[in-house]
């Protein structure tokens, strides 16, 4: 599975990529997960964005996404998320390549700071194997339980 991996701060998009983002996260957070909420948060201006892109049919496709967090936006420690991957690379370790390459991004960008995740509940062993670490209870986000999970800038896989 050949995925061309591309990092960029938000003034760096292009408009098509940008739109590639907006289709993805609405596709998957809006219509999958049928939850209707304000993606378009103010956040994204400040933050860095990792694209996965994928030929499918002659084209590039953008099959994974996520944005990184500066520390002291969202929380204390750097953050990632609007994580996602397309439904027709779901179950080939995309995701799992998506978040290695997350870590490394925000190890690169926020040298020895820690990041926090508000992550689907029913997500919480995925994000345990990249060495994070369930720090509250159970909370609703749009109707979907979350919670969040800390992971130390020396933690290991």
């Amino acid at each position: 599975m050949d995925v061309n991996w591309i990092r960029l701060k938000f003034k760096q998009l292009s408009l098509e990529q940008l739109y590639d983002i907006m289709v993805l996260r609405q596709k998957v957070f809006v219509v999958e997960q049928t939850c209707p909420y304000q993606d378009a948060d103010g956040v994204d201006r400040h933050t860095y964005h990792l694209m996965g892109y994928q030929q499918q049919e002659g084209r590039d496709e953008l099959v994974a996404y996520c944005r990184i967090v500066p520390p002291g936006l969202k929380y204390e420690e750097a953050s990632i998320g609007r994580v996602v991957t397309a439904s027709s690379v779901r179950g080939m370790g995309i995701g799992k390549v998506l978040i290695l390459q997350a870590i490394d991004w925000s190890g690169t960008l926020f040298p020895n700071t820690d990041l926090r995740i508000s992550a689907q509940q029913y997500l919480e062993k995925f994000y345990d194997d990249f060495g994070f670490c369930t720090v509250s209870d159970p909370y609703l986000e749009d109707d979907i339980p979350h919670i969040e999970m800390r992971r130390s800038y020396n933690a290991t896989i």
